[in-house]
């Protein structure tokens, strides 16, 4: 199945502790169905020191199932993806509004 939605999307949460925000996807796991959305879904993580990093209790952003994500369309609302055929390309596109998502 074609992916609805991709890392850089913007996207608002629709279910949850943090509905109603909107973020950009970092990254998606088709196969377990989660992304994760930068500055949502936060939770804190007790990490060991290392040479690399500090340790402590670091803020984390979790994953997050993308059936409770929606892309945003350009007046800021929730939208669903559809496919269509530009000439021999397969694009994304906004349903509320009907623009192109991928250009």
């Amino acid at each position: 199945m074609a992916a609805k939605l991709r890392k850089g999307d913007k996207v608002i949460v629709l279910a949850g502790k943090d509905k109603g925000k909107t973020g950009t996807l970092t990254s998606v796991d088709p196969k377990s169905g989660k992304g994760i959305v930068e500055g949502i879904n936060i939770s804190i993580r007790a990490t060991r020191q290392s040479q690399e990093s500090q340790g402590g209790r670091i803020p984390k952003a979790m994953p997050i199932d993308l059936s409770n994500l929606s892309l945003v369309d350009a007046n800021g609302k929730a939208t669903r993806v559809g496919f269509k055929m530009e000439g021999d390309k397969k694009v994304r596109f906004a349903k509320t509004t009907g623009d192109v998502i991928d250009a």
